[in-house]
């Protein structure tokens, strides 16, 4: 079947393509080549008028694993009844915090969005995030494995263990967990949390393995660079939502020495000490230094204001803050000798000054980065807010007339400590297409994903160009997946499944060895359990696997 989307203004970074009008055509799924000679059109769309880009990417959202049901669970008030979306979607479940699987996959796709990763993958219970995700429709999916606590490779620094040996030992559980990169929360804090410590900085020692968090970065971003893994080593900072954790941030920056990384909800780590609340934004200086440093990466993890739930693997902090609850609700957990969880629901006030200048903090750093090839536009879903919010937060970001209008509402005293009134920047469309599409297929290593040129699987969203970018982004037109129309005008019309995103990169297959040994004496899960076979990701004809190549090899 030919299908032919007509005389659009395409958005393509990609391929350099920024609001030029023209035709789009599209056979098996793929974006193809206009055919040559005479040729048969099966279905045709008439988008003169509309904008065109691919299928949105949100490259770091929590929709897979233990704490989103554990969030579920916690609050059975955030899914009594859905303002929004009351009828057909709430038989099957609802949620606004932390929606139910199948309302996440309507709503991602709502907005035109075709895929979302998973940036918190415990490996221990990998197989239950994948299982969450496969149940999420429309999106592709993939996840990042979380190292960096664990017991293990804590064990194998102390022991001095060299960079091939880690190598292979990250390379076989991103393999057993179908994992697409690592992420690393909170440096060997989390694990620390379990000895009594309460806080660890950049160079303090984990008080049981004598292991600082620079020494953990420096080997897994390492490990991540020579394994040829695209995706950059996914870093959640020490001291997230600490006052003057700016420092921290800048010493990581400088620390990893060069090598690829991706600090992630970056604006929780960009807070100074000044002012009569010990409390400021350090947005300036941590933007300064990504713009100087090429390889670093950053999603913001913009707070918005209203009811949400924090969901993090980082005990540690999320220990330190349960005060804030609210409602007055909290859990903090171990997890087998991998990592740990914490959910905190909270409610982000516009005229508290914290979370106002939180606000501010954000928006300063998305409007102070030049580069949207390097920052991406993230909630850290759900802990910032909902991912149902990325609208207005597009329209605070494209709008400086808006975005001025909202600040002059906030915290009074926030007002006066943050630059935001005198930043002229708005966001173009080709920006935010670059920051949710291309920038971050490009990021992540998915090869035929993020544009449009022939080759490309057929993720495309159709808008209707409105002045009002929230409205404009809340409603598409149309939304393809893999060459299927799956909404139209905001509403979905068909279900189907996307794909698992993977890499497999290759390791020593005698790491098993020890392995199997420390999972028989310290371990509830056997080793052969603990790997996922690739059947487990498609046995329910939920989707299928898409393996993509490492760095280096052929496509």
């Amino acid at each position: 079947m030919l299908i032919k989307l007509t005389g659009g203004a395409v958005y393509d970074p990609a391929s350099g393509i920024d609001g030029v009008k023209q035709d789009i055509y599209i056979q098996d799924g793929r974006v193809v080549n206009k055919p040559v000679g005479d040729f048969k059109v099966d279905k045709e769309y008439d988008l003169n008028g509309k904008i065109v880009m691919s299928g949105a990417i949100d490259m770091h959202t929590h929709i897979g694993g233990g704490k989103g049901n554990i969030a579920r669970t916690l609050l059975p008030e955030d899914h009594r009844q859905d303002p929004v979306h009351r009828t057909d979607i709430c038989r099957s479940g609802c949620g606004h915090a932390m929606p139910s699987t199948f309302v996440t996959g309507y709503r991602y796709a709502e907005m035109g969005y075709t895929a979302g990763f998973e940036p918190a993958v415990l490996p221990v219970n990998a197989r239950q995030a994948h299982m969450e995700m496969a149940d999420i429709p429309i999106l592709d999916k993939g996840g990042y494995v979380l190292l960096g606590s664990d017991d293990y490779l804590l064990r194998m620094l102390t022991a001095k263990k060299d960079q091939k040996a880690i190598n292979d030992y990250v390379a076989f559980t991103m393999q057993a967990a179908k994992a697409i990169g690592v992420k690393v929360v909170n440096p060997g804090g989390i694990n620390a949390f379990k000895f009594n410590q309460r806080k660890l900085d950049l160079d303090e020692q984990n008080s049981h393995y004598g292991v600082t968090p620079r020494e953990i970065l420096q080997v897994l971003a390492t490990a991540i660079k020579e394994l040829g893994v695209s995706h950059p080593l996914h870093v959640h900072g020490c001291n997230l939502g600490v006052p003057g954790n700016m420092d921290t941030t800048l010493n990581t920056i400088q620390g990893i020495g060069g090598l690829p990384m991706h600090l992630t909800h970056i604006q929780f780590h960009s807070y100074g000490t000044e002012g009569d609340f010990k409390f400021s934004s350090g947005a300036a200086q941590i933007a300064e230094a990504v713009n100087k440093n090429k390889n670093i990466t950053i999603d913001v993890g913009q707070i918005l204001f209203g009811q949400t739930v924090t969901a993090s693997g980082d005990n540690m902090r999320q220990h330190a803050n349960y005060k804030h609850a609210s409602p007055n609700k909290w859990v903090t957990m171990d997890i087998e000798c991998d990592a740990g969880c914490g959910v905190v629901p909270f409610k982000y006030k516009d005229q508290n000054f914290v979370n106002a200048l939180q606000w501010a903090i954000g928006l300063e750093t998305f409007l102070l980065v030049d580069d949207p090839w390097r920052i991406f536009l993230t909630t850290d879903h759900p802990n910032g807010a909902p991912f149902t919010s990325y609208p207005h937060l597009i329209r605070l970001l494209m709008d400086r007339s808006f975005r001025n209008d909202v600040l002059a509402t906030i915290h009074p005293e926030a007002q006066k400590m943050t630059t935001l009134a005198s930043i002229d920047r708005e966001y173009s469309l080709q920006e935010i297409a670059i920051m949710t599409r291309a920038g971050a297929a490009r990021l992540i290593g998915l090869q035929d994903r993020g544009g449009l040129s022939a080759g490309n699987w057929a993720d495309i969203t159709v808008y209707t160009d409105n002045a009002d970018r929230q409205k404009m982004f809340e409603k598409p037109d149309y939304v393809f997946k893999d060459g299927e129309l799956v909404v139209v005008d905001g509403k979905v019309v068909h279900t189907k499944w996307g794909t698992t995103h993977v890499v497999k990169p290759d390791y020593d297959l005698s790491v098993e060895k020890d392995l199997q040994a420390y999972f028989d004496r310290f371990l509830t899960m056997k080793l052969g359990n603990f790997k996922i076979s690739d059947d487990e990701i498609t046995e329910d004809g939920r989707g299928s696997l898409t393996v993509h190549p490492l760095k280096g090899d052929v496509a």
